[in-house]
């Protein structure tokens, strides 16, 4: 395996795939706070010449972690489908990515071969690859789930309903339901960020939200995102959960950091298929996000990008119904500016298609980010034309208790009407009962969430 290489009459030389992963990275500014980030803009082009030419068996058997030391590692590894892997497994990572772009294949293809790949040969083969080409690589792929209803059909954007309460009142997170309802945002899953993470009120608010998808007869989810531990908890004592939600780390030290494990969300797992209220197969929520592994400190040395793809690596497992970045939540320290949260947020969106997940977008930032609702509004629009499965809504773009910005309903909706793109067919054809759609339009009763408060 090629390790040096001479550019300009300079040489330079890698230790290991570890580093050469983390120096062919765009820059991020986790990366340089872990102090694994390329020194220049040259080593950084070096990095890449490297990487390009090494082939995916240099990637699987030069692991960042290895297996016998994390079981992230194990799960990845073990995952891979060895008849394909040995097919591919001479491919350098520039033929993956002239594969991936290829105008002949096509996203059933994409399909195929990812079954031969581990996280980290499509980590290595996203930094190669310029933010266009993350773009035209993850359109080809479509990724359907079905929990109450199916999203995910090409031409389909959904939303996350967010209706956030900076005390749970159940009043106020209702009144924040109706409103994104009324711009037809909701239908990849009505989901509350709870303050009180306790079975009680995590029971209360999933209650509440049961009974107006069964009130008005709305084809959508409910989910609570609380702690795991927290919901089965509220799920054992009679909670109606649709979906069963954690966030998920790149690293086994990581995700023992948020309190888990692999064996419990097995037994989480099975929990949800047993007592959830959803008839569909895909019955979890995963959330991610670059730069939680350095947070807390369980990063091994491994840039932020190879980390997340790994993250993405153990959600697959559990055939997700949705799953997504949050993707400027964590702030500055991890990713500095608008250029740095919108090639994230690429990149995610990219490696979780690429893993066949349903990929979903929080496209965020915190106030004290280098980045405004402008730098969101073209990010919104630049994953729209990737295919992304869904996007988060807040009121006004601003979530009063997680206290971020993130896009709004009225931005879901504008996205779909600039892109041609459409709700969840289901849920479609429920927003034109209720008036609020006709032939993939808003009609003038959108937006007014009065409309239900007439019964």
């Amino acid at each position: 395996m090629k390790t040096t290489i001479t550019l300009l009459n300079k040489t330079y030389q890698f230790n290991n795939v570890k580093e050469l992963l983390a120096k062919a990275n765009e820059e991020k500014s986790g990366d340089q706070l872990a102090g694994i980030q390329a020194k220049d803009a040259e080593e950084r082009l070096a990095a890449r010449h490297l990487l390009a030419e090494l082939t995916l068996s240099d990637i699987r058997e030069h692991p960042v972690i290895p297996p016998e030391e994390d079981e992230v590692s194990r799960l990845i590894d073990e995952a891979v489908d060895e008849k394909v892997y040995q097919i591919i497994r001479n491919w350098s990572l520039a033929e993956l990515r002239e594969y991936l772009l290829s105008s002949q294949v096509t996203g059933k293809e994409i399909d195929w071969i990812r079954n031969g790949l581990t996280s980290e040969m499509i980590a290595a083969v996203t930094k190669i690859m310029s933010n266009m080409d993350l773009i035209q690589a993850a359109g080809k792929i479509a990724v359907e789930t079905h929990c109450r209803h199916t999203i995910g059909q090409k031409g389909v954007l959904a939303g996350r309903a967010q209706p956030n309460h900076p005390t749970d009142d159940l009043n106020g997170i209702k009144a924040s339901m109706y409103e994104a309802l009324s711009y037809g945002v909701g239908d990849a899953v009505i989901g509350v960020n709870p303050v009180d993470d306790t079975p009680d009120n995590i029971k209360k608010i999933l209650t509440m939200i049961k009974e107006e998808i069964e009130k008005w007869k709305i084809p959508t989810q409910n989910c609570v995102l609380g702690h795991v531990t927290t919901q089965m908890r509220a799920i054992t004592e009679g909670a109606p959960a649709d979906l069963m939600f954690q966030s998920l780390a790149g690293t086994e030290a990581a995700n023992e950091a948020f309190g888990i494990r692999i064996d419990l969300l097995d037994e989480a797992n099975e929990l949800i298929h047993k007592a959830g209220t959803a008839k569909g197969p895909n019955r979890w929520y995963f959330e991610t996000g670059q730069g939680s592994e350095l947070s807390s400190s369980a990063h091994h040395g491994v840039d932020q990008v190879t980390l997340e793809a790994r993250c993405y690596g153990l959600a697959r497992k559990y055939k997700p119904f949705i799953v997504n970045t949050v993707v400027g939540f964590i702030g500055p320290e991890y990713l500095y500016d608008s250029k740095q949260v919108i090639r994230a947020a690429l990149e995610d969106h990219f490696m979780g298609k690429m893993h066949g997940l349903p990929m979903g977008v929080d496209v965020c930032y915190t106030n004290h980010m280098k980045a405004d609702q402008n730098d969101m509004e073209n990010l919104a629009l630049l994953l729209g034309t990737a295919g992304v499965n869904f996007l988060i809504g807040v009121p006004m773009a601003d979530d009063c208790m997680l206290n971020y910005q993130s896009t709004s309903y009225h931005d879901i909706a504008s996205v779909r009407e600039i892109l041609g793109l459409r709700p969840a067919p289901d849920f479609e054809s429920w927003l034109e009962q209720m008036g609020i759609m006709n032939n993939g339009r808003l009609t003038e009763m959108a937006g007014d969430p009065s409309l239900f408060y007439t019964v």
